[in-house]
């Protein structure tokens, strides 16, 4: 119990050992030295000098020679029991101890640290000191302890008991959560972490470093292969050739392609919704924690309301991805056009040949060799479209004088019919039209055997070859494909994130304070919403109970240096009737007798706190004295008590 007291940096300690025992092995010191190591605290007092052996003293003590102490010690001697028993006075006991200290010359030159006077004077200048060291500290302390407390309280705030009360403190909340809830989405909350990303940059961010980044992440052509194009192509010719590169088959895959848009949209309004719901609950934390069941309506309240925001916001990014779908707009100033696209498809065609023509020849491939086999398989390509075409199979049979010329007209004879060169175009009409009426020449025998044509298989696919031609319409469908669809991700990474505030974010900023009031503010309700639980009652209660305690301590903190000043000033050796000093600065009447010291000092056995005897050693003579407004001070420090037989 004692070490529970004397542990405190504050304490001061008042180490009493008896002069005719072993300083070293005192239980006080040893004491005082676990909590005081450096004794910079600790106050020592030796008693009983006058029963010491003969030939023995004590100054090796009281100069500090065998356990020394920062704040030195001071040698009493007290009353014996059989001075109690005959009634010897206090004054006549200072007296006394006076005389013994005059007629030890082992004592001359230590009266400093001799006699009670010099103890109670000793303390007093001790004390003073020590309040002035650690009264700064200890103000501070309590102001930091006061703040907290007075903020934890207006936190609590006040039970509101009529109704019109109620209804202002509910409408005063409601409208605090939404200013806090629109602060956090724009990024104006005061209490803004510095840790992570909050409220509206969490939004920025899923829109930016999510959503907008996924996009550019996807190929077009990612999940198209050439031969998915080329069969496009073919189908979409129906059942003649097709003269120029078909549109059919390039609006399909775009519109695929945009379709696959609508998934991400989707996910990113749902991460935003989530979102909001996080910042729902993140708003007015401690202030609705006074009302569990206001904070579930209120959650309840502003969850339905998203969720049927959420409806229409999802609506609209249906409708964008489906405007982008329904009309393909091929005049759009970034896209790259037919002719763009046939130059470059060319260049991609001819740079690939010429890729694979040097890696042949690398191969140890003769050049003559590799130059017929190209003419051969460009005369097959034009054969092939030809008779695609509806030109007669043996138009495809030339001189052979005129290779070079099929070779050159190969790769861009059907180009020119596209987009230009309709010189060319107009002899082949004139060919085909004048071969197709010629009169067909018949020389088959009808007596030989019918020839059977196989019969097409279920599953169509075109040949394994492809020729120029179909490379150089898959990569102008690839080349449209790409350009169209940079375009619409352009739109929709930028009219999605639109939508989403608009018809989400915004929207709850702007209606939310709207549908509380609808939901919440009625006057059946303000009972219950505003309900608190037994434990927040209790906790307001002993909140304000310390806001008292350490108000009070703080008053009479502001007190104390003025009385400091005043004992400071010292102590008058004149005494009164108790043979004690005086302490300069209090009046005269402070000490005149009445009922609390009796110099007569007769034993009261009728009184209850009468005690036994003992070993005869005085107790502590200051005590705490309290005055009329509490303070626990008077204006300088308190008188001794009185004392009563033990």
């Amino acid at each position: 119990m004692i070490l529970s007291y004397i542990k405190h940096e504050t304490c001061i300690i008042l180490a009493v050992s008896p002069a005719n025992a072993d300083l070293a092995n005192s239980d006080a010191l040893q004491m005082a030295r676990v909590a005081d190591p450096d004794g910079s605290r600790t106050i020592g007092v030796i008693t009983k000098l006058d029963i010491m052996d003969k030939g023995t003293d004590a100054r090796n003590f009281l100069l500090g020679n065998v356990i020394p102490l920062r704040l030195g010690y001071v040698g009493i001697v007290n009353r014996s029991q059989e001075d109690i028993n005959k009634n010897l006075s206090i004054k006549d006991a200072l007296a006394r101890e006076e005389a013994f200290f005059r007629n030890q010359p082992v004592y001359h030159g230590l009266s400093h640290c001799c006699g009670i006077p010099q103890l109670a004077k000793k303390l007093n200048q001790i004390l003073v000191q020590h309040i002035r060291a650690v009264l700064p500290a200890l103000k501070s302390r309590i102001n930091s302890q006061l703040v907290a407390v007075a903020k934890a309280d207006a936190a609590y705030g006040d039970v509101a008991e009529s109704k019109a009360g109620q209804g202002v403190k509910l409408l005063n909340m409601l409208t605090k959560y939404c200013e806090a809830f629109t602060s956090m989405i724009e990024g104006k909350n005061e209490e803004m972490s510095m840790a992570e990303l909050s409220g509206g940059a969490r939004i920025h961010y899923i829109f930016q470093s999510i959503f907008v980044r996924s996009l550019e992440e996807v190929d077009p052509c990612e999940d198209v292969t050439d031969e998915d194009i080329r069969l496009a192509i073919q189908n979409a010719t129906g059942p003649k050739g097709a003269l120029f590169v078909p549109e059919v088959p390039f609006e399909v895959l775009v519109r695929r392609q945009i379709g696959r848009l609508l998934d991400p949209s989707l996910q990113c309004i749902k991460f935003i919704y989530d979102e909001l719901i996080k910042m729902s609950h993140q708003c007015l934390v401690n202030e609705l924690q006074r009302f569990p069941i206001l904070r579930k309506c209120m959650d309840e309240v502003i969850g339905k309301f998203l969720r049927d925001s959420l409806q229409p916001a999802e609506t609209m990014i249906t409708h964008i991805i489906a405007m982008e779908m329904d009309y393909i707009n091929t005049s759009h100033p970034n896209f790259i056009g037919g002719s763009k696209a046939v130059e470059v498809a060319q260049q991609q065609v001819k740079s690939a040949r010429l890729a694979a023509a040097m890696h042949k020849t690398k191969d140890g491939v003769d050049s003559d060799k590799l130059q017929s086999s190209e003419r051969t398989l460009k005369s097959r390509a034009i054969l092939g479209r030809s008779g695609a075409n509806g030109i007669a199979a043996d138009q495809g049979v030339r001189h052979s004088s005129e290779p070079e010329k099929i070779g050159t007209t190969s790769g861009s004879s059907w180009v020119s019919s596209i987009f230009g060169g309709s010189e060319n175009r107009a002899p082949m009409r004139e060919s085909s039209s004048s071969k197709s009426y010629a009169p067909p020449v018949n020389h088959i025998d009808h007596s030989l055997s019918m020839i059977q044509l196989r019969e097409p298989p279920v599953v169509l696919k075109p040949s394994d070859i492809q020729t120029e031609q179909e490379a150089i319409e898959i990569g102008i469908t690839k080349l449209l494909l790409k350009s169209y669809f940079d375009i619409v991700r352009k739109n929709i990474e930028d009219s999605v994130p639109k939508a989403i505030m608009h018809f989400l974010v915004n929207h709850t900023k702007r209606e939310l304070h709207n549908v509380f009031i609808r939901k919440l503010y009625r006057e059946n309700l303000f009972e219950d919403l505003l309900k608190e639980p037994d434990d927040i009652m209790a906790k307001r209660k002993r909140i304000r109970e310390t806001l008292q305690v350490l108000q009070q301590a703080n008053k009479t903190l502001d007190e104390i240096p003025l009385d400091a000043e005043t004992a400071e000033k010292g102590y008058g050796l004149d005494t009164d009737s108790t043979g004690l000093p005086k302490i300069q600065g209090l009046p005269s009447s402070f000490y005149a007798p009445n009922s609390d010291f009796s110099p007569s000092y007769m034993p009261s056995p009728t009184k209850s706190r009468h005690r036994k005897a003992h070993s005869g050693e005085q107790p502590s003579p200051m005590h705490s004295n309290a005055d009329s407004n509490g303070s626990g001070y008077h204006s300088g420090f308190v008188p001794y008590p009185k004392i009563e037989p033990w």
